[in-house]
């Protein structure tokens, strides 16, 4: 059986004295899509900021091609990041540049194109996530919120990663945008080799993209002997759990589970 391309063996993180993430292992292979879900609070976002290597942790290893990322020194860190494109909660364009300035911004920082080919890259890239030309002199305050989250794709795609991670890619989306989100995610898995990661609480979302589902409960609400992960296998496997914890998030009623 072929290697995981990222793995995390038995990995806590505690922020001060407050448990995030607790005893999690996980395994995503090469070319898979994987949903990470779960009520605000799990940890969803600190997993993929571990995946990345801008979070350590503080138990367990995390491993990229079976390197621990932890025992890398900075360069071989820096190489690894290279290969993952991160798309923020909140698209994290900065706001002084503008969309073509925001897309080329990682190519020219970190691959040695000249300006012909970097503006190549970004038209090619602002074609696929199906934003005009026009919009390449406009600023991230004149963009919607699901052109921006466009714009973050296209950045993140431009130095053709071999990862993709998704924090919340729909969250404040109309339902249309967020079948246009969707439909991106595919679509870029479809045209290149990738690995994605989307965290999200949305399971029109999870539905729609991925292979296998992880749900994550608080780490803070769970005695000793109970695992934080309620739930791994695929979206069918997920509809027919008897957890009434995972009953109540696909419903949508995340926000009434009982404290235990």
């Amino acid at each position: 059986m072929e290697a995981p391309l990222l793995e995390l063996r038995n990995v806590d993180v505690s922020f001060g004295s407050q448990p995030i993430l607790r005893g999690i292992n996980l395994t995503i292979r090469s070319g898979e899509t994987v949903s990470i879900i779960g009520e605000s609070g799990c940890g969803k976002t600190v997993l993929l900021k571990l995946l990345v290597g801008l979070l350590q942790p503080s138990a367990g290893e995390i491993l990229f091609e079976g390197a621990d990322l932890g025992d890398l020194s900075t360069f071989k860190l820096g190489s690894i990041r290279r290969r993952i494109g991160f798309l923020f909660q909140g698209a994290a364009l900065f706001d002084s540049l503008t969309v073509y300035e925001n897309i080329a911004f990682g190519v020219r920082l970190l691959r040695k194109f000249d300006e012909k080919h970097i503006r190549e890259i970004v038209h090619l890239h602002l074609a696929e996530v199906g934003l005009p030309e026009n919009s390449v002199s406009k600023m991230p305050s004149e963009l919607s919120g699901g052109m921006k989250k466009r714009v973050g794709l296209a950045r993140a795609l431009a130095l053709n990663p071999d990862v993709m991670l998704y924090d919340e890619p729909t969250t404040g989306l109309d339902p249309i945008m967020t079948d246009v989100i969707n439909d991106l995610i595919l679509q870029t898995r479809a045209k290149r080799p990738l690995t994605s990661v989307v965290v999200t609480h949305e399971m029109r979302t999870v539905r729609k993209v991925a292979d296998r589902v992880l749900m994550l409960f608080p780490a803070s609400r769970l005695t000793d002997s109970e695992s934080q992960v309620l739930f791994d296998g695929s979206v069918a496997g997920l509809a027919d759990a008897s957890d009434p914890r995972i009953k109540q998030f696909i419903e949508g009623d995340a926000r009434v589970l009982v404290k235990t």
